[in-house]
């Protein structure tokens, strides 16, 4: 057996319960089990000896596939030899030795056709000689041995890389029976609610609750209100929806006046849930106003970008001022108390050229500083005190993996999001890594964590912290499952299932209990909670990790733009689902003289009404 083979490779965080237990399989360390696979073991082949009549010959030849049958039906590509973490499910097993039969008939092909090519040869030959037979032996195990040779490098490869990076887990900081007595006594009551919710034994737990389903499009965002008893959702039906997602109703449900995808709608903070922020692919900024009896009153237009508008920045102090982001590299700082709110904070740059943004963040331990990213590789942090174009293009400090400074591939940040305290930085790169920062570094600063496993190619993919004190990274991806990185150690502790029509792009934790929404290409919200009996065995991790990098070297190959063609069809693939819809919101605008668009927020040609009276249902 080959070195590669007696090393086992701990992807995962394991389960806090069996942590002891497991504390050596868990460190990725070279004595903890070995791993055993049928497609690396060597296989022995009716052609190694050509001292044999011809029928003795294909009677060994009969033996040895059934021998082999019987091992591929043994294998089981668990992490370790007792099971707990198994990675593949019998489905998957049964497709291996499928696609193994497949490759071993294919490389028997090319054999015999090397056996035709050469002297004496084909299909006019009149018979064969010991020797020949021999050195058709000989060949076909220098070709096997080779096949294996490959196979075991680039497995050796993988493992490598997805060992790297990574440390040890820590132990268990919250136990629930001493905790429960805790608070039984009055002790750390307080406490209770953060550690629960921080807790990895909880989230190891976290299984589908159910499903909330009231959209005809893709839901492109989630937001919770304050109290966390309802849930905001936007689609590219250009509706938004709210929910009281405890019972599984839609309380609410409005046109939100935009022409195109809805990309965002959030809360205002200390506004009695009354208002709420939104953009789009319009460029449009618009705010609803809502009403006690749940109505909506209106929507009206506060800002225009001159592209897309993916994502705004709430002030988590503020009920009437948020910044919003667009492909045209603005940012606008917006006042709903102004006769003009939108007002033009910066325009992001490199060098004299534009970046265009996806995503933007404002610091909640500093409400002045904001971060922003887009199509290029740099997160740049600005201090509204003190933006100075013709200094650095105004921006405070830049970080930026030092790999990717000077990659040729075009690399850009599809979102970014700081910490409960302001202290961190986390950064999603397209087709790339998920990178943590130290927001208080210097400028040019690299990483601190790297998350890797899943893949951020097809869509505008999102990112964030779960629990309240950021204990874990949680990311959707272009497989359909969605992935749980303890922060510290960048391992994975949960691995689910998302949305059946592959993309995860939406995590939205629930501000104050373990459980979080999410949603994707599929047209619904899917609701997320700690039920499950027993912790997550992590099955079929390991194969889709090493799918996913697979498809990620081989698109890199093509240097290709993938992610502008990519996102092109993802837009245009659902274009198609908003005509009805627009058909019917341009039936029932109305238009009024009132403008709060800024002077600097150039409208489009098609920009669309100001002021839109809600046709609520």
């Amino acid at each position: 057996m080959s070195e590669a083979e007696g090393k086992s490779s701990a992807l995962d965080g394991g389960s806090e319960e069996t942590e002891d237990q497991h504390e050596m399989d868990a460190s990725g360390s070279k004595d903890g089990p070995t791993q055993s696979s049928s497609r690396d073991a060597p296989k022995d082949t009716a052609e190694a000896s050509g001292d044999k009549p011809m029928s003795d010959v294909d009677g060994e030849v009969g033996g040895n596939r059934e021998a082999e049958k019987e091992e591929e039906e043994e294998d089981t590509d668990s992490m370790d030899g007792r099971g707990h973490y198994s990675l593949t499910e019998d489905g998957e097993r049964e497709g291996d030795g499928v696609r193994r039969r497949r490759a071993k008939d294919k490389d028997g092909g090319k054999r015999a056709a090397r056996k035709r090519n050469r002297p004496g040869g084909g299909p006019n030959r009149h018979g064969s000689s010991d020797e020949d037979e021999d050195e058709d032996g000989d060949e076909d195990e220098d070709d096997d041995d080779e096949e294996h040779k490959d196979d075991e490098d680039d497995d050796e490869a993988m493992e490598a890389w997805l060992g790297a990076e990574l440390s040890d887990l820590r132990g268990p900081v919250w136990q629930a029976i001493p905790s429960l007595r805790s608070r039984e006594i009055g002790r750390d009551s307080q406490q209770f609610v953060r550690r629960v919710c921080g807790a990895r034994g909880l989230v190891q737990r976290l299984e589908l609750q159910g499903r909330l389903e009231r959209h005809t499009g893709c839901v492109n965002t989630l937001h919770f209100n304050p109290s966390g008893t309802r849930l905001a959702s936007g689609s590219d039906d250009l509706r938004v929806v709210i929910w009281d997602w405890a019972v599984r109703r839609a309380e609410l449900e409005f046109d939100s006046g935009h022409k195109s995808n809805v990309f965002q709608a959030k809360f205002l903070p200390h506004s009695g849930d009354s208002t709420l922020a939104m953009c789009a692919r319009d460029g449009q900024i618009r705010v609803a106003e809502l009403s006690a009896t749940q109505r909506c009153k209106n929507t009206k237009r506060v800002a225009q970008h001159k592209g897309a508008a993916h994502k705004l920045a709430l002030e988590p102090d503020s009920p009437c001022s948020f910044l919003s982001a667009g492909e045209d590299a603005v940012v606008f700082g917006i006042d709903l108390r102004l006769d003009r709110p939108a007002n033009k904070l910066v325009v992001v740059k490199e060098s004299d050229k534009k970046v265009g943004l996806y995503t933007i963040f404002v610091n909640p331990a500093k409400t002045q500083q904001f971060a922003v990213g887009g199509k290029d590789q740099y997160v740049r942090i600005y201090d509204q005190r003190k933006i100075n174009e013709s200094d650095n293009n105004g921006v405070l400090k830049k970080f930026c993996p030092s790999h990717l400074v000077s990659s040729e591939s075009k690399t850009n940040i599809t979102c970014l999001v700081y910490s409960h305290d302001g202290t961190e930085l986390l950064a999603s790169y397209n087709d790339e890594d998920i990178y943590l920062f130290d927001s208080n570094h210097s400028d040019g600063a690299d990483y601190r964590r790297r998350y890797k496993g899943h893949r951020n190619n097809a869509t505008v993919k999102g990112v964030n912290f779960y629990g309240p004190r950021s204990e874990f990274v949680v990311s959707g991806s272009d497989c359909g499952h969605i992935y749980l990185w303890d922060k510290y150690s960048a391992r994975i502790v949960q691995f689910m299932e998302g949305d059946r029509g592959g993309v995860v792009n939406c995590l939205e934790p629930h501000p104050n209990l373990p459980g979080m929404a999410t949603s994707g290409l599929d047209h619904d919200i899917k609701l997320w909670a700690p039920t499950a009996e027993s912790p997550t065995g992590l099955k079929g991790l390991k194969e889709v990790m090493k799918k996913n990098k697979r498809e990620h070297d081989e698109d890199s190959v093509r240097h290709g733009d993938q992610y502008d063609t990519q996102l092109l069809w993802f837009l245009m693939r659902h274009m198609r689902n908003r005509r009805p819809q627009r058909a019917r919101r341009e039936g029932a605008d109305t238009d009024t003289d009132e403008s709060w668009s800024s002077p600097d927020s150039s409208d489009e040609e098609e920009g669309g009404p100001d002021h839109v009276q809600c046709m609520s249902s």
